[in-house]
C-alpha cells in the first residue's frame, strides 16, 4: 500500500495494457496527467498518435512521449520505502517478525537493496531488479548513504574530524565519511561502506551512543514527505538518476558547478560592475556563460558547520 492507501496493479502484468497505466508505472506522470498527455496528442505507440482507450504491449511495442522513447522494463518495479523501526530488512523472517516486503505489494516478488537494522528507520529501496541491485550494493561503486543520528552528548570539532578521516573499528579502519553537526546531539553522517551497524559503531567509538538513527538518503534518492511505513514507486527521473549513479556517467553540470570549475581552472570570473561583467554574454558557450555571481562564504565552508535543517 502506498502513501495514498492504494496498491497499484502489478507491473508484472503481461500483454497489452492501457497506455495511461503504463505511463504512470514508468514514472512519467500520474495516471490523470498521463491521460491529459494522451489527449494532447503527445503520446505515440509505434509511431502512431494514441487516444484514450488505446493499449500498448511494453514487451514488444515502442512507446514515445514528445518523440522520446519511454524506457520500459516489463515486470521490474522499484519502490522507495520509509522503513519504520521494528521491521526487518529481509524477504522473510523465521521468527515471525514483520518484514519490509510485507509493506509493499505482494506481486511481483521483490527484495530490499541492502539492509537497515531493525532499530534503524529511513529510506530503503525495494525492487526485483537484480542487475541494478548488484551495482548499488557492490563496494566498487561507492553508493552514498546519508544518516541523521541522535546521540548522547555533543561532538567536538576534533571528533567530527576523526569521522571525516576514518575511525578504527574492530573490523578495521572505516573509509573517510562526510560528517557535520546540525545541532548539539544531532549528527549528519554520509558513508559509502556497508558494514554491520557501522554508523552506530563509529559514534560509539567516539563515546556518543546513538539513541535514534534515520537514513535520509540512498544514493540520489531522498524524500522527506514519505511517512514511516509508506512507500511509493520511483519516478522515471529518479530511476534514471539512480542508474546513472552506478554507470560512471556524469550528470550535466549546473551553472554554479560550471562557475566553480572555471574558477578552479583560473578562468576570470565576472563580477557585477567590473570590466568582465557581461563578458560571458559576448561569448555564448564559454566557461563564463551563465555563471552565477554567488560565492559561498569561505569561513562557513571551512568551519564544517551544517546550516541545513535537522530531521
Amino acid at each position: 500500500m502506498n502513501a495514498e492507501g492504494h496498491v497499484p496493479a502489478g507491473q508484472g502484468d503481461s500483454g497489452p495494457q492501457r497506455v495511461q497505466k503504463v505511463l504512470a508505472r514508468a514514472g512519467v506522470a500520474s495516471r490523470r496527467v498521463a491521460e491529459d498527455l494522451i489527449e494532447a496528442g503527445r503520446v505515440r505507440v509505434d509511431g502512431k498518435v494514441v487516444v484514450l482507450g488505446n493499449r500498448v504491449d511494453p514487451a514488444v511495442q515502442l512507446l514515445e512521449l514528445d518523440g522520446a522513447p519511454i524506457a520500459l522494463a516489463p515486470g521490474l518495479v522499484h519502490y522507495l520505502l520509509n522503513k519504520p523501526t521494528g521491521v526487518i530488512s529481509t524477504a522473510s523472517d523465521p521468527q515471525g517478525r514483520p518484514t519490509v516486503v510485507q509493506l509493499v505489494p505482494p506481486e511481483p516478488r521483490v527484495f530490499p537493496v541492502g539492509r537497515l537494522d531493525g532499530d534503524t528507520e529511513g529510506l530503503l529501496l525495494i525492487t526485483n531488479n537484480g542487475e541494478l541491485t548488484h551495482r548499488l550494493t557492490h563496494p566498487s561503486y561507492g553508493v552514498e548513504k546519508e544518516y541523521l543520528a541522535e546521540v548522547d552528548g555533543t561532538l567536538s570539532s576534533g571528533q567530527l574530524r576523526r569521522l571525516r578521516e576514518g575511525i578504527e573499528l574492530d573490523d578495521g579502519m572505516t573509509s573517510p565519511a562526510k560528517a557535520s553537526q546540525p545541532s548539539p546531539g544531532l549528527v549528519r553522517l554520509t558513508i559509502h561502506e556497508g558494514r554491520n551497524r557501522q554508523v552506530r559503531r563509529m559514534l560509539d567509538a567516539l563515546g556518543h551512543p546513538v539513541r535514534r538513527l534515520v537514513r535520509t538518503r540512498f544514493g540520489p534518492l531522498s524524500d522527506r514527505s514519505l511517512a514511516p511505513g509508506a512507500w511509493r514507486e520511483l519516478t522515471m527521473d529518479e530511476l534514471r538518476e539512480l542508474e546513472r549513479s552506478v554507470s560512471g556517467e556524469q550528470p550535466p553540470q549546473s551553472r554554479a558547478e560550471r562557475r566553480a570549475a572555471a574558477a578552479s581552472a583560473g578562468v576570470p570570473v565576472a563580477v557585477p560592475g567590473s570590466a568582465l561583467d557581461g563578458a560571458s554574454d559576448a561569448v555564448p558557450g564559454s566557461a563564463l556563460d551563465g555563471a552565477s555571481d554567488e560565492v559561498a562564504s569561505s569561513d562557513e565552508a571551512s568551519s564544517g558547520r551544517d546550516t541545513s535543517e535537522g530531521w
